[in-house]
């Protein structure tokens, strides 16, 4: 028996103190993009399900239209952005910088509400992390932002055969068990310093993406900053670097580099509920 109060689980209820806070948040990040460059965009709720940029289809909440098409609830904004902007309205603008609030939907009921943003056609990745950073503080948060490659554990697993999944699930004994010395330095890096303390020992074929993230992690104008290198994200078109946000066991805010027709582009976006956790705490 459902009782008339019960809403499902996974959906979003926000009233009183919590739903001022959370227009107020959504206010001050859409002021502070506005006012770096970037113009607003509200995309559909629904697309068609081919156009969806999810690795696992069964996440997707579909339907069909009245052709019999199937359709699914927005399940990701960052590819939907970018698809709209140029094959839609590629002849109404040719402004590269749009920022976006507003939900994404996951199967079952799963409603996750996000402030994020799309650089379309630009890849200084130090440049969006210190534009993220901006924002955070502007709300007033100062959590640790850590930075990847993804290419990194790619070419491990591809050099070593070693499966991905291992990078992916975070098994780090299991790569330590390997008693590979560099491999395990690698692990332990923490920042910038250290891994320039270990590019002699590390193989030829990482030498460049290993400058790269070092390079970036330099370039950033916050203080706490950390890097993985063997961190492995899951996203289905981050390609690159890749950044998220932390703060205690909350993730704030991820993004980093991707292509999209043959164009590098930048985007990260900002998970509302989770910063409102923060920042009533």
């Amino acid at each position: 028996m459902i009782f008339e109060h019960e809403i499902p689980t996974g959906s979003r209820l926000y009233f009183g103190s919590i739903a001022k806070a959370k227009r107020e948040l959504e206010y001050t990040a859409s002021q502070f993009l506005a006012h770096e460059g970037f113009e607003e965009i509200v995309t559909p709720n629904f697309s068609y399900s081919g156009h969806q940029s999810i690795d696992d289809d069964k996440e997707l909440i579909t339907l069909s239209d009245e052709s019999n098409n199937s359709l699914a609830l927005r399940a990701d904004s960052t590819l939907d952005v970018v698809r709209i902007i140029k094959k839609r309205l590629g002849r109404a603008t040719e402004h590269k910088k749009w920022f976006y609030i507003q939900p994404v939907f996951t199967y079952p009921s799963n409603e996750i509400y996000q402030i994020g943003l799309e650089w379309i056609g630009y890849d200084n990745m130090s440049d969006i992390i210190n534009l993220n950073c901006k924002l955070l503080e502007k709300l007033n948060l100062f959590p640790m932002v850590q930075i990847a490659n993804i290419n990194i554990p790619l070419l491990i697993s591809q050099k070593l055969n070693i499966d991905i999944e291992l990078f992916k699930n975070g098994e780090i004994g299991a790569l330590f068990d390997l008693d590979i010395e560099w491999l395990s330095k690698l692990i332990n890096v923490k920042n910038a310093d250290e891994l320039q303390s270990v590019m002699t020992l590390i193989p030829s074929y990482l030498q460049e993406e290993c400058q790269k993230l070092m390079n970036i992690a330099n370039d950033v104008a916050y203080t706490k900053v950390s890097i993985s290198p063997i961190f492995y994200s899951a996203m289905k078109y981050y390609d690159n670097i890749y950044y998220r946000v932390i703060e205690g066991n909350l993730t704030l805010a991820n993004g980093g580099g991707y292509k999209s027709d043959g164009i590098n582009s930048l985007g990260f976006a900002l998970y509302t509920d989770n910063l409102l956790k923060v920042m009533e705490g």
